[in-house]
């Protein structure tokens, strides 16, 4: 069995979604009635906190509403979802930059079209221990963190640590099998693991507590790493040939994201309603934690969904840096904000 399918289970069977796990990769939600166009959107994970908004707005008949029918279906991981929406599986799906210039990067047509992280989401965990303190990079030296073997954290650790004044080996990366990561770090085996807002670190919080434990992080962005997180992902063909059903489609998605910062608690309902093996408390908070992420100084007077250049620039800087790839793969080639102004 391939190494998602066991993190999946893994996932599935401790953190909050046991009748997902047979769901495989089928349509999760779709509006009820038949509509002009067609579209399905790729979660890239299972449902959570951080693509909640697709997931209300499909509820609350908004994609409906400007003539779209649309399908939410479990995804298997960022840089697989934006290979599959570059293959034409999907017409839309939740990608971040790293994954978006990587696909360009071997040939492929992906694109953001708008944001729904303004900022990078991601951040390094730890079990908090008595006269431990892990505050700044500094303090992980020597510190071992297990990551999968095609692992983004692979690359982005290394250059992070860099960036902030440290050598890259400065924090021990062991390739795990995916299935294998947060059962090490958990049991005490990996002293760090990477952790996202919106998704995983409310799952992590809620089973380290199960245990009487404590999880602290330190957020990337915190130290240096200004990038913007995960958006709305589409092809160039879809923007050049169907630009009225991308319009269409991100509008209402930010509608639903809207929708959901305005009403979390009933945000939480909506979606574990549909989904009662769903864990309510933890569905609230990671959406709590999308909704901070949502919007900054660099997005304020834009409407939402706004990539911020200078915040995109840096983007792919990091990402050429880290990734070792071509300076011709420009931050302009990864966006467009047509959609969102």
């Amino acid at each position: 069995m391939q190494q998602w399918q066991w993190a999946r289970r893994w996932w599935t069977a401790l953190a909050f979604v046991g009748a997902f796990g047979a769901a495989g990769s089928g349509a999760l939600w779709a509006t009820p009635v038949a509509a002009q166009d067609k579209v399905k959107f790729n979660l890239s994970w299972l449902p959570q906190g951080s693509t909640g908004g697709v997931l209300v707005a499909i509820n609350k008949g908004y994609y409906r509403d400007v003539g779209l029918e649309v399908s939410a279906i479990v995804g298997h991981g960022g840089q697989r979802t934006v290979n599959e929406i570059d293959q034409g599986l999907f017409e839309f799906g939740y990608g971040d930059p790293i994954s978006v210039m990587l696909n360009r990067a071997q040939g492929g047509k992906t694109k953001m079209v708008g944001s729904i992280n303004a900022v990078w989401p991601g951040a390094i965990c730890y079990l908090v221990k008595p006269g431990r303190s892990l505050a700044k990079p500094a303090d992980l030296k020597g510190l071992s963190m297990g990551g999968g073997g095609a692992s983004p954290l692979q690359n982005i650790v290394p250059a992070w640590l860099k960036a902030n004044g440290l050598a890259p080996t400065s924090i021990r990366l062991l390739r795990l099998d995916p299935s294998t990561i947060n059962p090490s770090f958990l049991q005490g085996r990996v002293d760090l693991t990477e952790c996202w807002e919106g998704a995983n670190l409310p799952v992590l919080k809620s089973l380290a507590a199960r245990q009487g434990r404590e999880i602290g992080s330190l957020r990337y962005r915190d130290f240096g790493l200004d990038m913007v997180g995960n958006g709305i992902v589409t092809t160039e063909k879809m923007i050049e040939q169907k630009p009225d059903v991308v319009r269409r489609f991100v509008q209402a998605t930010y509608r639903g994201y809207a929708w959901m910062r305005e009403h979390p608690d009933a945000s939480a309902a909506v979606i574990t309603s549909q989904y009662p093996m769903l864990d309510k408390q933890v569905m609230t908070e990671q959406i709590r934690q999308m909704v901070a992420l949502q919007s900054d100084r660099e997005t304020q007077g834009h409407k939402p969904g706004w990539l911020p250049v200078p915040r995109m620039e840096s983007t792919a800087k990091f990402v050429r840096d880290a990734f070792h790839l071509s300076p011709t793969l420009k931050a302009t080639d990864l966006y467009t904000n047509q959609f969102v102004e």
